[in-house]
């Protein structure tokens, strides 16, 4: 008993980038996926994981798709967009911080005003496919970019 008080705790609480990815794409279609996702990612951002913290930017603003005052849909939707942005100007380079933005400002309705980086992201994204790594996200955006309409 004693000496576990000193081995290494194993995080319970971690975040799957697996499971996140999983329910981003869910949150498209499920607002249960998306308050999963909001809720399990509130505790990041910019400062503490770039990565998820821009996840749980996508989630608020695809949360506005669920929210039914107009206020409230503007409130998420401006909300995810700055911590978004954020987590991309920090990471400049981030190939699946792109591809976030490129699915949410290629989904958004035009009049917010968000999808300025469309073309440069798809850009970023098509030239650098071929240096992903990681075999889910570059079947994510191999298949987004293969039946997207933009």
């Amino acid at each position: 008993m004693f000496l576990m008080l000193f081995l290494p705790q194993k995080n319970t609480n971690a975040v799957s980038i697996f499971e996140t990815r999983m329910l981003f794409q869910k949150s498209a279609t499920e607002e249960v996926s998306c308050k999963k996702m909001m809720t399990i990612l509130n505790p990041y951002n910019e400062t503490n994981n770039i990565l998820l913290g821009g996840y749980y930017g996508c989630a608020k603003m695809m949360m506005a798709k669920y929210a039914i005052n107009p206020i409230n849909k503007l409130a998420y939707f401006s909300q995810g967009k700055k911590i978004l942005e954020r987590c991309i100007a920090i990471e400049k380079e981030n190939i699946e911080l792109r591809f976030l933005r490129l699915t949410i400002q290629c989904n958004a309705p035009k009049f917010l005003g968000y999808h300025t980086s469309i073309k440069e992201d798809k850009l970023f994204l098509t030239n650098s496919i071929t240096t992903i790594k990681d075999q889910q996200l570059k079947q994510m955006i191999s298949l987004y970019l293969a039946t997207s309409n933009n």
